[in-house]
C-alpha cells in the first residue's frame, strides 16, 4: 500500500495513494482506522481489510469511491505524530569519507555493532516549508535518508524477527545546522541543537509488499530485508547527492534489534538508516577541499530548494525559510577569548 497523511477539517486524515488519487481510508469504512496513529496501534487487526480496500481501488473495482487529487491537499508528513524519532549510521561510505575528509583513520567499531541516536519527535514534518532560525543558517545542511516506522510493540527481538515490525518505508531527510552540532559535540554529547529543528519524512509511506520486486540480499554477514533503490537529492535543481538504499551495511532489523534491547519499540516509532554516501554537504565539501583546497562550500540559504527522490518511495520537496527573528544562541556563549 501506499499512504499518505493530510489535513483535512482541522484534523490528520489518511489516504490511499493510487496515481495521483487520495482515497480517504474512514470514507471506504467506517471500521476502517481514520489516521496513521490508529492504524499503526491496530496493524495487525487492520492490514487485512485495507489492504482489500486498498486492491479493490487499484482493479477499479470501487467506481463510486470518492477521491480527491493529491496535488488538491495539504500533505503532512506520513506519520506525523511518531512516538519517537532514532536516526542510524547504517552507511559505511558515508562515515569511511567524513573520517577520510578529517584525517582520522576509520573507526573499527563501525563493523561490530549499528548505533543510533534519539533526535527531536516533535519536529518530524512533511513536505513544505523548513523554518530556521539565524544560527541553523551556520553551514546548514541537508542529509539523504531512508525511515522506517514500526507497526508492533516488541522487546528483546532479534535481527531475524525484526523485519516483522515494519510498517512502511519513507524518505527522509535529517536537517543539520552543523556549527551548532559541531560546537555540540566537542562536549562528548548531541547533536541536540543541531538537529531538533526539523526533521522530514515523506511525503508517502509505502507497505514492504510493495518493494517486493526490489529486495537484494543483505551483505554479507548481516541480516535481514534490504532493497536496491536508487536514492538522489538535487538543491535548486542540481543533483548533488546520488546513491543507492542497497548500500546499507547495517540493516534496519539490526538497528531495530540494537533499539529493542532491553527497551520496548512501540508502533509509531521511526527510524532513519543514517545519511547515504554523498548524502550531505558537510561530506562533499569535505571532499572537495581534500581534493582542491580552493574548493567553495556549499550550504543551504533561505529560499532553496530541496527535493529528495528515491525509487519507489516518492518525491520530497521542501524550501528552506528564514524564520522573522535575529536572535542567537551562538551570541550567548560565555566565556569566550
Amino acid at each position: 500500500m501506499k499512504l499518505v497523511s493530510y489535513f483535512n477539517n482541522e484534523e490528520d486524515r489518511l489516504g490511499f495513494l493510487i496515481e495521483d488519487k487520495v482515497y480517504d481510508l474512514g470514507n471506504l469504512d467506517p471500521s476502517l482506522p481514520t489516521n496513521m496513529e490508529f492504524f499503526l496501534h491496530a496493524w495487525d487487526e487492520m492490514y487485512g481489510l485495507a489492504n482489500h480496500y486498498y486492491e479493490e481501488l487499484k482493479a477499479d473495482n470501487l467506481p463510486r469511491a470518492k477521491f480527491q487529487l493529491l496535488s488538491d491537499l495539504q500533505l503532512l508528513a506520513p506519520v506525523p505524530k511518531p512516538t519517537s524519532c532514532r536516526d542510524g549510521y547504517a552507511f559505511r561510505q558515508h562515515v569511511a569519507a567524513a573520517r577520510r575528509n578529517r584525517k582520522v583513520p576509520m573507526i573499527e567499531e563501525f563493523d561490530q555493532y549499528p548505533i543510533f541516536y534519539f533526535t527531536n519527535h516533535n519536529a518530524i514534518q512533511g513536505p513544505g516549508e523548513i523554518l530556521c532560525m539565524p544560527d541553523h543558517f551556520q553551514k546548514l545542511d541537508f542529509e539523504l535518508e531512508v525511515a522506517v516506522v514500526l507497526c508492533g510493540k516488541a522487546r528483546n527481538i532479534t535481527a531475524a524477527e525484526a523485519d516483522h515490525y515494519i510498517g512502511g518505508y519513507m524518505i527522509m531527510n535529517d536537517m543539520s545546522a552543523r556549527t551548532l552540532q559541531m560546537e555540540e559535540m566537542l562536549l562528548n554529547l548531541g547533536p541536540a541543537k543541531g538537529k531538533d529543528f526539523s526533521t522530514v519524512i515523506g511525503p508517502i509511506l509505502v507497505t514492504p509488499d510493495e518493494l517486493e520486486a526490489f529486495k537484494v540480499p543483505a551483505k554479507e554477514g548481516h541480516t535481514g530485508n534490504n532493497y536496491d533503490l536508487k536514492m538522489r537529492c538535487w538543491v535548486n535543481g542540481k543533483l548533488v547527492s546520488e546513491g543507492n538504499m542497497k548500500d546499507m551495511d547495517w540493516t534496519f532489523a539490526e538497528i531495530i534489534e540494537r533499539c529493542a534491547y532491553g527497551a520496548d519499540i512501540l508502533p509509531g516509532d521511526v527510524i532513519g538508516s543514517g545519511t547515504v554516501g554523498t548524502g550531505c554537504f558537510l561530506e562533499l565539501n569535505g571532499t572537495g577541499k581534500l581534493n582542491d583546497p580552493n574548493y567553495p562550500e556549499q550550504w543551504l540559504q533561505a529560499g532553496d530548494e530541496v527535493v529528495m527522490e528515491i525509487d519507489g518511495l516518492g518525491k520530497l520537496v521542501n524550501t528552506i525559510v528564514k524564520e522573522d527573528s535575529e536572535f542567537s544562541i551562538l551570541k550567548l556563549k560565555k566565556n569566550v577569548g
